[in-house]
């Protein structure tokens, strides 16, 4: 091309062909921290539930309710948090659901009883649940298309982040004091606060703008993106010349409510896409959250003493890391596929050796691997996610295949008790085991699409 020859293209196009610039590192990163606080949102509950089970004496049916009505509100929040994003904004849902399970987190540190922290919970549950397809989506969307299943899997190693300081804090906070689970929610509370930072600082997505008529904003938003600088050294992109687009500013959306309806999930050419997606999130989140959730209490009932549980849990937790770092590098050398399904084949392996494991060595050696499997797991999902359907309904899509997961997060901490009352962690595990081949399934009926840019 000679020098200064400028190319014509859409912004879509524009934004696929530069190289990972400091602006989305921004992104990742501003991401990536709420996704981290959300991480250890979650995270803290096991340790709280831990703890409550011999300060307030608790039996398994009240653990399994403080357990499971936070995924209640998670489920109901990821399918609301979609259809938000899809009306109102990516970044202004995912700044709201922060504020939102900010507050009532810090709230839920002030329970007197039960029943106030279950209501607490569910509210909790809400903002966690519209938060994380949001993010993923707003991520995705900038993400240069050939890098895109990396980026996301990166924002979602920020989950190990935040799920390895709720250890941390449940292992020095909780286990230390009879109030040590009140200090480590009013920890919780921080989100509240990191909201007005994505609020003001993260960018609205591109194609969103587009699909609301907002083309002077999305404009504003690429060249922001084209004029920053490389993270990684090299050059930009070459010049480009912005193909002719409407330039109106009308705030109305384009007629395509059929488009963003539920319905257009189930249509002839999304509905095999659909299907797959939502048995891959029912199996993994019924297999992660009823092990991750319990695992602190089970191993207490196993005959550890809190501080050697809370410990245990560390080091298994420590093992996400490296699962997100292997995927991220697998996805786009493999694909979205292979890579989704060995994990979730190596998460089946791992739980059935922590059923069967006889000694602490065996136990933090299964574990391990299951937090590396599983982790790596969600990784590809969420790459995959976003990228199955088109602009006007992908917050709608992504949010109900995480809405319809939520229904097993709920499922598993209310199953676990009976589980383990039959047959102890063996059939606990095993039914994980199970979970995670079932959800193996499900990703073979979802389509390769690395390298493809997303479909508008």
């Amino acid at each position: 091309m000679a020098p200064g020859t400028r190319t014509s293209a859409t912004r879509t196009q524009r934004l696929d062909r530069l190289p990972f610039t400091r602006e989305h590192g921004r992104l990742l990163g501003g991401s990536g921290v709420g996704w981290a606080l959300d991480a250890m949102d979650v995270g803290l509950i096991s340790f709280v539930m831990a703890a409550l089970a011999v300060q307030w004496q608790l039996d398994d049916t009240q653990l399994s309710l403080i357990g499971s009505v936070g995924f209640v509100g998670m489920a109901l929040g990821a399918s609301l948090g979609g259809l938000l994003a899809d009306k109102f904004g990516r970044r202004n849902v995912f700044a709201l659901t922060l504020f939102v399970y900010g507050i009532a987190t810090g709230a839920a540190a002030l329970s007197v009883s039960v029943g106030m922290l279950l209501v607490l919970r569910f509210v909790v549950g809400l903002g966690l649940g519209a938060e994380l397809p949001v993010a993923s989506t707003l991520v995705s969307e900038f993400a240069p298309s050939r890098i895109r299943g990396r980026v996301v899997v990166i924002l979602e190693a920020f989950w190990a982040v935040g799920w390895f300081a709720a250890a941390l804090i449940g292992y020095f906070v909780v286990s230390t004091s009879d109030d040590g689970w009140r200090w480590a929610l009013a920890i919780g509370a921080v989100p509240a606060a990191y909201a007005i930072y994505v609020r003001r600082a993260l960018p609205e997505s591109v194609r969103f703008l587009e699909t609301r008529g907002r083309h002077t904003e999305a404009e504003a938003a690429v060249r922001r993106f084209e004029e920053s600088a490389p993270m990684f050294g090299g050059t930009s992109a070459a010049p480009v010349a912005p193909a002719a687009q409407p330039v109106t500013d009308g705030a109305a959306a384009p007629t395509a409510s059929a488009r963003s309806s539920f319905a257009a999930l189930w249509s002839a050419t999304l509905r095999t896409r659909t299907g797959g997606l939502w048995i891959v999130w029912f199996g993994l989140n019924f297999a992660y959250y009823g092990a991750f959730t319990w695992l602190p209490t089970l191993l207490v009932a196993s005959g550890l003493d809190l501080v050697r549980s809370f410990g245990y849990t560390v080091v298994i937790t420590a093992a996400q890391l490296p699962g997100y770092a292997a995927a991220a590098f697998l996805i786009e050398r493999w694909g979205r596929r292979p890579t989704l399904g060995t994990f979730l084949v190596g998460a089946a392996g791992s739980a059935y050796l922590f059923a069967i494991a006889s000694t602490p060595a065996g136990v933090v050696t299964a574990g391990c691997l299951m937090s590396f499997f599983a982790l790596g797991a969600w990784g590809a999902l969420y790459a995959v996610t976003p990228e199955m359907y088109p602009t006007a309904i992908r917050g709608t899509g992504a949010g109900w295949a995480a809405g319809f997961g939520r229904i097993a997060s709920i499922l598993a901490p209310l199953a676990v008790p009976f589980l383990n009352r039959s047959g102890e962690i063996w059939l606990v595990f095993t039914a994980f085991a199970c979970a995670f081949l079932l959800a193996a399934v499900g990703a073979l009926l979802l389509p390769e699409q690395r390298g493809l840019a997303l479909e508008e």
